[in-house]
């Protein structure tokens, strides 16, 4: 099929491109920017992309997709439907699912799930450890070959330190990328909310900003020590992307990402035990926040994802400490994203560049650009469309999300994945109401 997407402004920050032009798409491939690669070139189909911004399609570094195991909370058609109409066409998920991904079946069984849904691109991260139980180590060389695109331990602590550095010089000879999380679990204990103020006040257990500063010290200093090449999953201190910029200066394979809430939500949205921003890592503080946002904008943090994680209406209505963490966060990733822009913390470029072509370069993909003879993964948006999330125009099966009553404005009106449009968004027209009928009664 050839497609023709006409008059949009194409803004592709890693070609830097950003102007008002036309994209010409043939079967899964993008064949010419502005000019038709062909004089005969005839579109099967034209879509109008006139006062509409066209973007790569989106790709998430982290997305929770319920199976296997956990159908109750969403399942890989619901999830990535809600992934669909958000413009993300590439998304990874951990690999604590149930089972673990700690084998080449449980990968073909995410393939094969994937394969059956709506066609957004599902990637596996494998399991570190076999069952991530953080004592023997994974046949990771067998993940690798079955299509993982990395390993991680998740949110499971690991036996030792030692065990970790042998992980780590087990990945470096075979170029595997090491997915951590920089919790140290022995500070973090039982912990809810963000050590300070807010959680002293309400009485909840804190986790204190040095879980993630201390786990970050070891694993920077392992990585040193190996070689390997690690990405930090989900920084939520300024101290802790501190130490990732020094670590990069100093020339470290490292690279490091942020959902999309810890640049917009801090502690005081758990003022009034919120249970819906129970999330791990907790909300830190404004100057947390604030920090994030720096090293987004400086690059140390290379990609901004959503980190989704579904729950069932029952999981999040316990007293806060006994709910379950997570929030559902795959609608509202570039909304959250264009609005750093809109704020000015990022120029729109940038900002697309964080969803794109940034996490695209750690995951090792060639997605994430417009590049002609890519394949036209593309997501066209219309940002003066007004979007209020809420439950009756949301997608997921976990309605856990903090966001419902904001107003954003961008909004997503196609997404194409290797040039087939995968989701369409047209607004109902408002037909005028009918006069009334008068009787002739006095």
């Amino acid at each position: 099929m050839k497609l023709l997407i006409e008059q949009g402004r194409v803004i592709d920050p890693e070609n830097g491109v950003d102007q008002v032009t036309d994209l010409y798409i043939q079967g899964e491939e993008i064949v010419a920017l502005g000019a038709p690669p062909s004089e005969d070139y005839s579109p099967d189909r034209r879509i109008n992309a006139l006062g509409r911004w066209v973007l790569p399609g989106l790709v998430d570094l982290s997305a929770r997709l319920g199976e296997p195991g956990h159908e109750q909370k969403a399942t890989i058609a619901s999830e990535t439907r809600a992934a669909a109409s958000a413009g993300i066409t590439t998304l990874v998920c951990p690999p604590d699912t149930s089972p673990v991904v700690d084998s080449p079946a449980q990968i073909e069984l995410i393939n094969r799930r994937a394969r059956q849904a709506c066609g957004v691109r599902v990637h596996a991260l494998g399991a570190l450890t076999t069952g991530l139980k953080g004592q023997q180590l994974s046949d990771m060389a067998a993940l690798k070959r079955a299509g993982a695109l990395g390993m991680s331990q998740a949110l499971r602590p690991m036996g030792s330190h030692l065990l970790l550095r042998r992980a780590l010089e087990y990945a470096a000879s075979h170029g595997i990328t090491v997915y951590l999380h920089p919790i140290d679990w022995s500070l973090a204990g039982t912990g809810c909310a963000h050590e300070g103020a807010v959680a002293t006040r309400l009485g909840l257990p804190g986790i204190p900003e040095a879980a993630e500063t201390a786990a970050l010290g070891v694993l920077l200093a392992l990585t040193a020590q190996t070689g390997a090449r690690i990405h930090i999953c989900r920084l939520s201190t300024a101290r802790g992307a501190a130490m990732v910029g020094r670590a990069r200066e100093d020339g470290l394979p490292v690279s490091a990402d942020v959902c999309a809430h810890q640049l917009f939500l801090t502690e005081m949205d758990v003022a009034d035990f919120n249970s819906l921003c129970h999330v791990i890592p907790p909300l830190r503080t404004l100057r947390d926040r604030d920090g994030l946002r720096k090293a987004v904008a400086s690059g140390i943090i290379e990609a901004i994802c959503s980190d989704h994680q579904p729950q069932e209406a029952d999981a999040k209505l316990a007293p806060f400490p006994a709910t379950l963490p997570g929030m559902s966060t795959l609608e509202t990733l570039l909304p959250l994203v264009l609005r750093l822009a809109e704020d000015g913390v990022l120029s729109l470029s940038e900002a697309v560049r964080r969803v794109t072509a940034g996490p695209a370069r750690i995951l090792g993909l060639k997605v994430g650009t417009l590049t002609v003879g890519d394949r036209a993964d593309v997501t066209i948006v219309d940002p003066e469309r007004g979007y209020g999330p809420g439950p009756d125009n949301w997608l997921s099966a976990g309605h856990n999300s903090a966001f419902f009553g904001w107003d954003f404005r961008p909004r997503v009106t196609h997404t194409l994945v290797a040039g087939r449009v995968i989701f369409e968004h047209f607004p109902a027209v408002k037909t005028p109401s009918p006069a009334p009928v008068t009787t002739g009664r006095p």
